[in-house]
């Protein structure tokens, strides 16, 4: 069965937008565990795989009950590469539950 837009049209599938790199304050959530050191597990993943990120931009949110924590980090994201192999380290971690 084929969509069909409000004029009658087939519909296309939209394609996502196309990331120009270098991309500089590309933002990456990281939604985990909130133990001790969630934070530093985090930090350390990004910094291997994008040095140099900005600490002063990290934005730090605890859920409701305290259980999980969010980070989102900016970096300058380089290439797909970069970002495959950071989100495939940081979702690999048993305290990281999330990566956006």
């Amino acid at each position: 069965m084929a969509l069909i837009n409000a004029d009658g049209q087939p519909a296309t599938t939209q394609e996502a937008p196309k990331i120009e790199f270098p991309c500089p304050d590309y933002p990456i959530k990281v939604v985990g565990k909130g133990k001790d050191n969630y934070r530093q597990v985090v930090l350390d993943i990004f910094q291997v795989h994008a040095p140099g990120f900005d600490l002063e931009k990290i934005q730090v949110r605890d859920s409701s009950k305290g259980n999980f924590q969010s980070l989102t980090i900016y970096i300058t994201a380089t290439g797909i590469e970069q970002l495959e192999a950071l989100h495939q380290e940081l979702s690999a971690h048993e305290l990281v539950h999330m990566v956006i």
